[in-house]
């Protein structure tokens, strides 16, 4: 986040927990379906002010029924749904003085990096939280004790088990999004990180 001087408490920074579902894993061609966004203030998720919305796609564009079918998405929502203009302006508002946590943040941030920039809008740059990597210091903090241990899961339901979360639903960008959340105060936790750079 610009503007800090040196890593304030990762307590005191707002976190938004966000997750995309998209039509494919190219930004430059495929669409983003669906956003979700869950805060977290003071280390406690605050599932009163989360944020969901689909995306509503061009005609040309529209996903296939399998896609529509594996992100939780009705038709007729589709239909409905603020185009993205509308959805980013609602994202980048979110992240404008907080920090994001993602799982895997290369698709997401890749996607809403590209799109920010095809329509006109300032990227904020928000510190980047990235549960993956915390997995790899986990592994690392693993190997230290027993150096040929089995490296904690990447995947974020396999993750979220080996660490005794609760099975989430999945492909869905709201609830993918809570599951992220989860996790990082898990592993926020368990690495005994106290400050935002032990968490990026």
């Amino acid at each position: 986040m610009r503007g800090w001087l040196g890593s304030p408490p990762w307590r005191e920074v707002d976190l938004w927990s966000l997750d995309l579902e998209t039509s494919g894993l190219d930004p430059r061609v495929d669409d983003i379906l669906s956003v979700g966004m869950v805060p977290i203030r003071a280390g406690s998720i605050l599932w009163g002010e989360r944020y969901y919305s689909l995306v509503r796609t061009s005609a040309d564009h529209r996903p296939s029924i399998e896609a529509m079918r594996i992100h939780h998405i009705l038709p007729e929502e589709a239909d409905r749904a603020p185009e993205l203009p509308e959805v980013l302006d609602e994202v980048l508002g979110r992240l404008a003085n907080a920090a994001i946590v993602v799982h895997y943040g290369k698709l997401d941030l890749g996607f809403l990096q590209v799109v920010s920039k095809r329509l006109g809008r300032d990227w904020p740059r928000p510190a980047v939280v990235d549960t993956v990597k915390l997995l790899g210091r986990m592994t690392h903090l693993r190997r230290q004790l027993e150096p040929y241990a089995e490296a904690f899961p990447a995947d974020l339901a396999a993750a979220r088990r080996e660490l005794g979360l609760p099975v989430h639903r999945h492909h869905h960008a709201l609830y993918d999004a809570l599951a992220t959340a989860e996790l990082m105060l898990v592993l926020a936790d368990r690495l005994g990180a106290k400050r935002l750079r032990h968490l990026t």
